[in-house]
């Protein structure tokens, strides 16, 4: 890459990076949206998510320290704000996800306890793994890259085949709150990390980078559903 790109061409290559490993294409969002999973199966999935997910209020927060702008860490503390819920504390996204897991037929202290009872996947620790990464390591560029554009913005397109498939196996609005919050709030947060691309990605090299960050992220989200599918089909032949 030579020269630095156009913002609106810097916003496609964006949104183009993360569309060869977009989960709504994955075998298993497929068979999701499909209505071909149990509840089982898909607590299973809850009980992964959660562990990647529980950590992200105060990786947002580490975000938040390192961001030099003061509209960038006031979107930034809206977001962090909308995961924790302080008003209403039961309404913390995790807290969300045990309640969906719960209907799946989990308990809380199954949620909780994952990794102490050898239940969390190699590929689901890596994914928290490089979360934590690029909230507190790498360049704000490839963080708002990496977090924003390529993780929350797949889900306002990838949720709703979820929620349509969940709703005709009986679970309710409540049951599925964790999905319909990420639904409306999601498309605002990848926009705002549009934005912080551009603010902070001067130089083309830095472009690029925040580029590859959301293929990584899109890739290793990829790779952490197929690690549930392969448990899932494991414990299918077993």
């Amino acid at each position: 890459m030579s020269k630095l790109m156009p913002r609106d061409e810097f916003y496609k290559a964006l949104e183009a990076a993360r569309a060869p490993k977009h989960g709504g294409g994955h075998p298993f969002s497929l068979a999701w949206a499909e209505g071909k999973l149990d509840r089982k199966q898909l607590g299973y999935w809850a009980m992964q998510h959660y562990y990647y997910i529980a950590p992200i209020p105060q990786q947002f927060a580490a975000l938040y320290a390192r961001l030099p702008d003061l509209d960038a860490r006031q979107h930034m503390l809206e977001n962090l704000l909308g995961e924790e819920m302080p008003d209403t504390p039961e309404k913390r996204h995790p807290d969300l996800l045990i309640k969906f897991a719960e209907a799946c037929g989990l308990s809380r202290d199954e949620m909780l306890n994952a990794e102490i009872n050898d239940n969390v996947l190699p590929t689901t620790r890596a994914m928290r793994a490089w979360i934590w990464e690029l909230s507190s390591i790498r360049h704000i560029s490839e963080s708002a890259a990496g977090i924003m554009v390529a993780l929350e913005g797949q889900l306002p397109t990838l949720y709703p085949r979820y929620v349509e498939a969940m709703a005709k196996m009986g679970f309710s609005d409540d049951d599925m709150e964790f999905f319909h919050v990420h639904i409306e709030g999601d498309e605002h947060h990848a926009d705002i990390g549009l934005q912080l691309c551009h603010r902070y990605s001067t130089t083309p090299e830095m472009q690029a980078a925040s580029i590859a960050c959301v293929k990584a992220s899109a890739a290793l989200r990829w790779s952490m559903l197929d690690g549930i599918n392969a448990h899932l089909v494991h414990q299918q032949a077993a």
